[in-house]
């Protein structure tokens, strides 16, 4: 890519980052119903970690490649990062479907691993789609309104099976002793979502081409596995440094995910999802859940609300301390889970979730994308996904042991412990990695 990038306009970054909308609108209904949905199937909380296996596994097996691959496509008409885009959301759409009419805890498993794959296929090639199209003054802007779509993708998909209760009528009993009927209708939402969303970006948005020379350039002769080692041995100063910060940040995100919805569900409702049809029990475990459904999507829309003042934060105090206050706010919420007894102040500590969360989906690649050769971005932002995957790998081989025999399948207390790695990654943060000049 020869010269500086231009300025874009706002609609030009919009139509940009839209498809996010629904990348992450299929992400949050898994987020905030698949270990329920385990639950409703027979899985005990000890066997829910290695449940949510799927998701860091094909992140770690599926971005490198995508990475590699869309560095070294082009097409005049679909462009660089389009096609991936286009495909993962078709095969996507279709596996949301069929997830929620899952009649064993097994076959939920082996849909969410399919699922998974073909969201990883959209989801890697958008990170690399910004930094791509955008001059550095403008990346800041770009990964910020990422995080604006993810928040209100996931703002909309917390609340909507409470909604499709309230507004349209449908049931929360068990479809054929499996799966509520609000869930179910959600997943058939999100598959549409998903779809027409990334059609949007697709249609609606243009790419540079790669510069010419490379191919040429490239070092490793064309071996992928051979290109995928000479990155990660050359791996930038600046991305090793933020690798820390990713590799204990996430784990705290996966104990909310694991354990946030089902312990809020057992320990401050009081419900069972295992109790009979029609009892109290079933009814609370049930309202547990829509009421951490709805939390969550408080907390996605302080994401959606806080991502237009950061890169205001950021002129101020800087780029890594912008994230290294997020992420303390947001262990202080989590933390604070453990302790509440009052359903309604579960918003306050979602909302403090909330402004973590937006810094954790924009700072770290905004702090990276500048240290990245060009040709190679792609690549290096599917192996920076080691840095979120590998722990989550490791979370869901050894936390349903830890579960199980220190925390006495306390769910909030796992989520507590989220919180304190979060507050961990800002301490790291602020004392390793550096504030590069734009």
């Amino acid at each position: 890519m020869k010269g500086s990038k231009p300025q874009l306009s706002f609609w030009q970054i919009w139509n940009m980052c839209f498809g996010f909308f629904g990348i992450q609108f299929g992400w949050s209904l898994q987020m905030g119903n698949m270990s329920a949905i385990y639950e409703f199937l027979g899985a005990k909380p000890e066997e829910i970690p290695g449940l949510w296996l799927a998701a860091p596994m094909t992140g770690l097996i599926i971005q490198p490649i995508v990475g590699y691959f869309s560095d070294r496509t082009w097409h005049p008409r679909w462009g660089r990062r389009r096609p991936y885009f286009l495909v993962g959301a078709i095969l996507s759409s279709i596996a949301l479907f069929f997830l929620p009419n899952s009649p064993t805890v097994w076959v939920a498993a082996g849909t969410l691993w399919i699922l998974d794959s073909c969201i990883n296929i959209s989801m890697e090639p958008f990170r690399a789609f910004v930094a791509d199209n955008l001059n550095e003054k403008q990346r800041s802007f770009g990964y910020a309104m990422q995080s604006m779509f993810i928040g209100g993708a996931s703002f909309i998909a917390g609340f909507l099976p409470t909604l499709l209760v309230d507004w349209l009528g449908i049931s929360r009993q068990k479809i054929n002793g499996g799966i509520p009927g609000n869930i179910v209708w959600s997943f058939y939402i999100g598959a549409f979502v998903f779809l027409l969303a990334v059609l949007y970006t697709v249609f609606s948005s243009k790419e540079y081409p790669p510069a010419e020379d490379k191919i040429e350039n490239d070092s490793t002769g064309g071996n992928i596995l051979g290109e995928i080692y000479h990155a990660i041995y050359n791996m930038p100063a600046q991305m090793k440094r933020l690798a820390i910060v990713q590799f204990l940040t996430w784990p705290g995100l996966f104990l909310m995910w694991f354990y946030y919805s089902t312990g809020v569900a057992v320990n401050i409702f009081g419900g069972d999802a295992k109790a009979p049809e029609g009892s109290e029990q079933l009814l609370k475990y049930t309202q547990g859940l829509e009421l951490a459904n709805t939390t969550s999507a408080i907390l996605n829309l302080v994401t959606f609300l806080f991502s237009f003042s950061i890169p205001f934060i950021v002129s101020k105090i800087g780029k890594k301390f912008t994230h290294t206050v997020c992420l303390f706010i947001g262990g202080i919420g989590l933390i604070s889970v453990n302790y509440i007894h009052e359903p309604s102040l579960l918003y306050l500590s979602m909302s403090m979730v909330g402004i973590a969360w937006a810094s954790i989906l924009s700072m770290p690649y905004t702090m990276l994308a500048g240290s990245i050769p060009p040709q190679k971005m792609g690549i290096y932002m599917g192996i920076f996904n080691f840095f979120i995957v590998l722990p989550e790998i490791i979370a869901s081989l050894s936390f349903g042991s830890i579960m199980n025999d220190f925390l006495n399948n306390d769910r909030l207390l796992a989520v507590l412990i989220g919180g304190v790695l979060l507050i961990v990654a800002g301490l790291i943060c602020a004392l390793l990695v550096k504030e590069e000049k734009s």
